[in-house]
């Protein structure tokens, strides 16, 4: 079972190979490579588009070859990448809406295949508010899910949705794709249609835990379906995405999320794919002289959970 970390806060532009390095150093042999800070999600709620995607995918392969080679020479695999979000917003003009559809999530698949990376994870749209159910709102998604599909089997990318919170009233609720069972469907019937795994699922385990889904139950139902893992910790009350094992519940430390439900959910489907933990705000949290020690122990937390996972398969 390989080892994964979002490359935000690790790999700079300017010299890839020291982050790559450090990365393979403490402990990982795969990345979750994050494109959507090429176009951060601020700054699209804003209609702030940068151009960054306006380039050719000559330019943009030009411009992401060090890192390719970087990672390459480290030995370091992107296994995952994330799709700059939103990829739609509703209370956006059709400019910024046609730019995120026509020039950033075809660009994001054709990058992925670049990095030759075969997951890269969408959000789904938060629009059940605006058209009053969630049927409606998958209905949206799903769209640009069938629009992006012949160019995801061309490039040979699985996109993958993710579990979702969204703010009502003051309190965090459930968003999309928070039921596995819809979801478990969902992922079915698109991929019989384009014969091809063209949809998979990134399980959020922080955005899990602030909205209280059953991790066990959760993952137990989505099975082969789950291609990619989003790892980090949180309070219950704040997307924080920091170290697993970080928050208490009790004085007398009774954690936060349930991580043993999680690797009962993984034992039960056989999990044999990648831990990734998104927790790029652990390499700001920690003092710089502290940034290798945070990094060294989130791969001792995988390790330790990968013998776990793999010690219970066994008996």
């Amino acid at each position: 079972m390989e080892l994964s970390v979002q490359t935000k806060n690790i790999v700079e532009d300017a010299h890839p190979e020291e982050g790559f390095q450090a990365m393979r150093a403490a402990g990982f042999s795969c990345a979750d490579f994050s494109l959507n800070q090429y176009l951060l999600n601020l700054d699209i709620y804003q209609e702030r588009l940068n151009g960054f995607f306006s380039q050719s995918m000559e330019e943009l392969e030009a411009f992401f070859l060090p890192q390719k080679r970087a990672a390459e020479a480290a030995g370091v695999r992107i296994h995952q990448m994330h799709m700059p979000y939103p990829i739609y917003v509703p209370q956006a003009s059709e400019r910024v809406n046609r730019y995120l559809w026509e020039e950033v999530a075809p660009k994001s698949l054709r990058v992925a295949k670049f990095f030759g990376c075969h997951n890269i994870v969408v959000h789904g749209f938060k629009l059940r508010q605006y058209l009053g159910s969630e049927e409606a709102e998958w209905a949206q998604t799903e769209a640009f899910l069938d629009a992006m599909a012949p160019l995801a089997v061309e490039c040979g990318v699985t996109m993958c949705i993710e579990n979702l919170y969204d703010g009502f009233g003051g309190h965090l609720v459930e968003g999309p794709c928070c039921d596995a069972r819809k979801a478990a469907e969902r992922i079915d019937r698109m991929n019989e249609k384009y014969g091809a795994e063209v949809l998979g699922f990134c399980f959020d385990s922080g955005h899990a835990n602030l909205v209280g889904i059953d991790f066990e139950t959760f993952l137990t139902v989505l099975g082969p379906r789950l291609k990619v893992l989003h790892l980090h910790d949180n309070d219950g009350l704040h997307d924080l995405h920091q170290i697993p094992y970080t928050f208490a519940k009790t004085r007398e430390n009774r954690a936060s999320t349930d991580w043993e439900g999680f690797l009962r959910g993984l034992r039960a489907i056989h999990f044999a794919g990648t831990l990734n933990f998104e927790t790029a705000p652990v390499l700001t949290a920690f003092p710089e002289a502290l940034k290798m020690d945070a990094l060294e122990m989130l791969a001792k937390i995988g390790r330790y959970w990968a013998a776990e996972i793999e010690k219970d398969a066994e008996q």
